[in-house]
């Protein structure tokens, strides 16, 4: 089984399942670089297509691709990132005859009304980790620090304390 990870803007890349289930990757020196040949090579080089994608981008290109290489007649792309809402979705009508499938999902299919209460009782009762998935905290007072820190891709975390 082969897998398609795009991960970041700039960089794709493929995995093969192996018997032990793990992930070992099969791209060229780890990843390749994004451009319009990218789903042909990742066809040729999977032997027809990979069975599964995860695209978690949101860009219009890297869904396209996601969708394209996948295998014909099982292959399933999963589109998780969001796109522009002026982007569209442009593929040839013969890879959904092909039985390619793609999937999508928003926020994971979460239900905050149902879900986030029991989220906050496994974290309250110690059942669920979250602290180590902060990487920073500031007061509301430096909200703009906030921003800075995520626009420069340091913060990708933050907790912002409603202290007074």
């Amino acid at each position: 089984m082969f897998i398609l990870i795009t991960c970041c803007s700039q960089e794709i890349r493929c995995y093969r399942v192996c018997e032990s289930k793990r992930l070992q990757q099969t791209c060229p020196r780890g990843s390749l670089l994004r451009n319009d040949s990218n789903d042909q090579v990742i066809v040729e080089m999977t032997g027809g297509g990979v069975d599964r994608s995860v695209e978690c981008t949101g860009s219009i290109q890297a869904m396209i691709s996601a969708f394209e290489c996948v295998h014909d007649g099982c292959g399933v792309a999963v589109l998780v990132g969001v796109p522009n809402k002026d982007d569209a979705f442009k593929t040839h009508p013969v890879n959904l005859l092909n039985e390619k499938t793609v999937k999508g999902t928003f926020f994971g299919n979460y239900k905050p009304r149902s879900d986030i209460p029991a989220v906050v009782e496994k974290y309250m009762n110690k059942e669920l980790e979250l602290d180590k998935f902060i990487t920073h905290t500031v007061p509301f007072s430096e909200i703009n620090k906030a921003f800075e820190l995520m626009l420069a891709g340091e913060g990708l975390r933050c907790v912002i304390r409603m202290d007074t």
